[in-house]
């Protein structure tokens, strides 16, 4: 069965090409818009990794880490943190909670996301 990755992301584009480079590397894919969204998504499907934003509506991703790693059945779900460089005391703090890496979204390639993917889960 393949290993599903949750991507957060509120940039409807991003989270598209995200979704289908995933999808096709053969990853199965749940996406949210929002934090709260993540929250209800990761609740109700545990997915195997997390790519997540830190600057979204409703609930920003810091959040969203904090109430992963203060629930047991979510804690040791690896994350990787999409950001923009002017969120880098976020990425500091999201560190310090156990991210397990970081992405800059105006240095990466999707295929830079991949290889962040297949590294922590060993491939679909």
């Amino acid at each position: 069965m393949a290993k599903t990755v949750l991507i957060v992301e509120d940039e409807q584009s991003m989270q598209r090409a995200l979704k289908n480079k995933l999808e096709h590397a053969g990853y199965s894919v749940l996406a949210a818009n929002d934090g709260e969204g993540a929250m209800d998504a990761l609740k109700s499907s545990k997915p195997d990794l997390v790519l997540l934003d830190l600057i979204m509506p409703k609930l920003d991703g810091i959040s969203v880490l904090r109430q992963m790693k203060a629930d047991d059945a979510l804690k040791g779900v690896p994350v990787v943190i999409l950001t923009n460089l002017s969120s880098g005391d976020k990425v500091a703090e999201a560190m310090q909670l156990g991210t397990f890496d970081f992405l800059v979204k105006a240095n990466y390639s999707l295929d830079d996301v991949l290889k962040k993917v297949n590294d922590r889960l060993g491939g679909p």
